[in-house]
């Protein structure tokens, strides 16, 4: 069964920053991460504060924004950073802001996801 996006940012990453607050504070980054869709939303990842948060709404001024769909999203959490450089080259994936940032966030994706 796929995952679902909303549950992976309302409770699988609020559980691994809470888990893992050192390793978000290497991370060092705020990202906004703006999802379309029936399972979208938005989200801020703050991995900056203390201890760090991922909230729903964009909260501050995050230095990477990340837009995908819903379907787009999903494949991304369960296929990893694979599927992410895919959607990024097909143009299914838009980073807006500090683009070096976008290599800081496979950390992310992997706690929120143990699986993969």
């Amino acid at each position: 069964m796929p995952s679902s996006v909303k549950d992976f940012f309302d409770r699988r990453i609020p559980d691994a920053l809470r888990q893992h607050p050192e390793k978000a504070k290497e991370v060092a980054a705020t990202f906004l991460f703006a999802i379309t869709g029936t399972d979208g939303g938005t989200w801020t990842a703050d991995l900056i504060s203390a201890p760090p948060v991922c909230q729903p709404g964009c909260i501050g001024k995050p230095q990477c924004t990340i837009e995908a769909t819903d379907e787009d999203f999903r494949s991304m959490i369960d296929g990893g950073a694979q599927a992410a450089v895919q959607a990024f080259l097909s143009g299914k994936l838009k980073i807006a802001g500090d683009p070096m940032l976008i290599s800081r966030l496979s950390w992310l994706m992997q706690v929120g996801n143990p699986t993969i």
